[in-house]
């Protein structure tokens, strides 16, 4: 996946709990995160702003933590969320495999300005495309972007080069 054309953040497959060979409780049994998995507040941190409001974002800039991105996770704060950084201009895709939390995605290009938002369901792996290739994209909770008027056309700050 060097080109970025996909981010495909389940390529690392979860250990099954020693009680999943029973179907019955498998269902049941949340998803344990792999031990080389990087835990919240272990990701690099930019304080990005919309307008007058602040996002505290986990940085994802290198192919294993945007693989990772925010698999596993339980729960996002308010203004938290998941910045990730390309190296190139491309359509980078996403999925939600291994994702427990449903979020939206704004995609954004090399100028930090809004092409796309998405909404995308936790626990799928539908791909999730921008219409226009960018540099960057942002994982906020569901309706996040929604809630606090974001949209295309709209220019974030504070963006790592």
């Amino acid at each position: 996946m060097a080109s970025g054309a996909l981010v495909l953040a389940s390529a690392l497959a979860a250990p099954l709990p020693a009680h999943a060979a029973d179907p019955a409780s498998a269902a049941a049994a949340p998803a344990v995160m792999p031990a080389n998995f990087k835990k919240k507040g272990e990701f690099p941190h930019v304080t990005l702003t919309a307008g007058t409001i602040k996002i505290s974002a986990e940085v994802a800039a290198t192919q294993a933590d945007r693989e990772q991105g925010l698999m596993y996770r339980a729960s996002l704060g308010p203004n938290e969320g998941m910045l990730f950084v390309f190296d190139e201009i491309a359509y980078h895709c996403f999925w939600m495999k291994n994702t427990e939390i449903p979020l939206s995605i704004a995609y954004m290009d090399d100028n930090g300005v809004v092409t796309d938002v998405q909404e995308m369901a936790a626990e799928t792996e539908d791909n999730h495309c921008p219409t226009s290739g960018g540099r960057y994209a942002l994982e906020m909770a569901k309706g996040w972007f929604a809630a606090n008027g974001i949209k295309p056309g709209m220019q974030l700050q504070g963006l790592p080069r």
